[in-house]
């Protein structure tokens, strides 16, 4: 099988598509730049993926052709032109409920909308084997009201008032080094998320796939997303997400029984089995050949 990927899309989504490429054992190849230089290749591959702009599949009617996820948040004008009349095209989207969400806004009329999460590189991430020096703990936060962090860093605080606790915060707008990233959390315990919506939520995968268990601090809306103007649209922080990965809740007013919940089940929490069994190359692959062969 052979993938011609158009353009350059988010650098987390095209290392996984590599890392599925190999497993597969499929022959890839990237192309950007003018359209019409890019229709000279087509003909000498199965797929064609679009990550980030439409095109006219009708053209090749003998090929496959996979659209998305990163054209825009909501569906617009340019998911019109894709002309799937062959029936030789499919959207994509990381998770069920942002898949819903197409549908509800009748994308679906225009072409099939697929749920397709990308690998978590599971070899970048993993835990540190000396489980003894798991001893830190990390907040991450993203696009929250400010206040909320406030809130956490001052119970977390209360709540160990005896025990000192050697926490580090990061903040996703403001950017921090992904090594900084993987250092830490090779070196916790548990980290607490604070976080917006998310389409699929890398970050707080691979804070899994390094067995960290986590309590987060869950959103029923897009609107919770500080500054947007989105509506109250549902969503979620956490798309993929089971017992194993650890707690979660929706109001201040729950923290410190879930908090307390959390520690006292801290040992049993087993998250980078969840990423292994749900989100590895080997599983998404085969879900990625199932996509194809629809």
């Amino acid at each position: 099988m052979k993938l011609l990927i158009v353009d350059n899309f988010h650098h987390k989504n095209m290392k996984a598509l590599e890392q599925l490429c190999c497993y597969l054992k499929w022959e890839y190849d990237y192309k950007w730049g003018n359209i019409v230089e890019i229709e000279k290749y087509i003909p000498d591959y199965d797929i064609i993926y679009f990550p980030v702009r439409p095109y006219d599949p009708s053209k090749f009617p003998n090929k496959q052709f996979i659209f998305g996820p990163h054209f825009s948040v909501f569906p617009d004008n340019r998911i019109v032109l894709i002309n799937n009349k062959h029936n030789n095209s499919i959207y994509i989207q990381p998770s069920e409920w942002v898949t819903e969400l197409w549908k509800s806004m009748n994308a679906h009329q225009i072409l099939p909308i697929k749920t397709f999460p990308f690998p978590v590189d599971t070899e970048r991430f993993k835990p540190n084997t000396h489980r003894n020096l798991k001893n830190k703990v990390f907040i991450y936060f993203k696009a929250r009201d400010p206040n909320e962090l406030k809130f956490v860093e001052k119970m977390l605080l209360k709540l160990n008032k005896d025990d000192i606790v050697e926490y580090k915060i990061f903040d996703y707008r403001k950017r921090y080094d992904e090594e900084d990233y993987i250092t830490w959390l090779k070196l916790c315990k548990y980290g607490i998320w604070i976080g917006c919506h998310e389409s699929q939520g890398f970050a707080l995968e691979e804070a899994l796939s390094c067995d960290v268990p986590l309590l987060v601090w869950n959103v029923k809306s897009m609107n919770q997303e500080y500054g947007s103007r989105y509506g109250d649209i549902p969503a979620t922080s956490i798309p993929y997400w089971d017992a194993l990965c650890g707690e979660y809740f929706y109001n201040e007013c729950e923290f410190v029984e879930k908090y307390n919940e959390f520690i006292s089940k801290l040992s049993t929490y087993k998250p980078r089995k969840f990423v292994l069994e749900n989100l590895s190359v080997d599983v998404c692959g085969e879900r990625f050949e199932k996509l194809i062969n629809l």
